[in-house]
């Protein structure tokens, strides 16, 4: 057995004693922002995965969640884990990097010394990093560039043979196979759970999650949609992925930002038919978009990519080649 192999493995039995409900392959609902609500995060791990609830519109909203973790509140947080008691949670975009990171994990391990803390990192530097730090993760989630919403502006990654969770561009099983064979504990999905009929999002933007063919042409990383929206703060290494509409169509066209922001103003006020090709407002998603068909429940989905993967694998198990 190879080294790689051995860690793999080893992580898999630890998180199995961890998360003794969940089933391999381990498939993450990542925690999107307002998306992942605790219905799909419920859904998520009644199906033997393991789902996140993303940060509310603000702090106090992912609390509220939790009774039925974040915003950049690092009080709020701190107080909701201290109420709640979550089994893991999931930090990134630091400002100050891997010293804000261990900031942060201290001081949630402070309030709930048996959660799980998960860190999102996008480049071999940022997994080393936490690897050697002195409030070092229990998980690192690796997140390619074919994610979609805020992930790295770009792609650090290289192979590497230390345990994690991969993220980014996976949306069936024959992406979780891959990610299994480079060593993955497990996968995490965020594109794939939009299409989930727990997930809170509106219609139109769920029904252009379908309608999007191959995401490598019609998605892109572009910082207009946040401007749009007034969004700002993310640290500038962060660049979200979505659906190009008209508004990016337009903004590539040399139409003025005031002119873009008032027709992405009107647009919010057509309700679903604000989303579209011939729509303006924000659709993140990740690369994997083409590759979703249907709207699904969660458990459907889970499910469904875990027997996907062991078909694959196998088949390649049984491959005399």
């Amino acid at each position: 057995m190879s080294t790689a192999h051995a860690i793999a493995k080893a992580s898999k039995a630890r998180f199995l004693s961890q998360f003794p409900w969940t089933i391999s392959p381990f498939i993450i609902g990542a925690p999107m922002r307002v998306m992942s609500g605790p219905h799909l995060a419920l859904a998520v791990s009644k199906a033997g995965g393991l789902g996140f609830i993303g940060p509310g519109a603000k702090p106090e909203d992912t609390s509220k969640d939790l009774d039925t973790l974040w915003n950049g509140d690092l009080k709020s947080a701190v107080n909701a884990v201290q109420e709640h008691r979550p089994c893991a949670a999931w930090l990134f975009a630091p400002r100050r990097g891997q010293e804000e990171l261990d900031e942060w994990t201290s001081q949630i391990r402070k309030a709930h010394p048996e959660i799980q803390v998960w860190i999102q990192i996008g480049t071999v530097q940022e997994s080393i990093e936490a690897a050697n730090s002195a409030h070092r993760p229990d998980a690192l989630i690796v997140q390619g560039a074919e994610a979609g919403g805020h992930g790295r502006a770009t792609d650090g990654l290289g192979i590497m043979t230390m345990s994690l969770f991969a993220a980014g561009g996976i949306a069936d099983g024959r992406g979780v196979a891959a990610a299994l064979s480079l060593g993955a504990t497990g996968i995490v999905m965020g594109t794939r759970f939009l299409a989930a009929t727990e997930t809170r999002i509106s219609k139109g933007y769920q029904q252009e999650i379908i309608r999007a063919k191959d995401g490598a042409q019609c998605t892109t990383r572009t910082m207009l949609y946040n401007h749009l929206r007034g969004t700002i703060g993310w640290p500038e290494q962060y660049s979200p992925r979505g659906i190009i509409n008209q508004s990016f169509h337009d903004h590539q066209a040399g139409v003025e930002f005031e002119e873009l922001k008032k027709r992405h103003d009107e647009a919010l006020k057509s309700g679903d038919k604000g989303w579209g090709p011939e729509g303006r407002l924000a659709t993140y998603a990740g690369a994997a978009v083409g590759l979703i068909h249907d709207v699904r429940d969660a458990e459907n989905i889970v499910k469904g990519v875990q027997g996907e993967a062991k078909v694959v694998i196998a088949e390649l198990a049984n491959d005399t080649m």
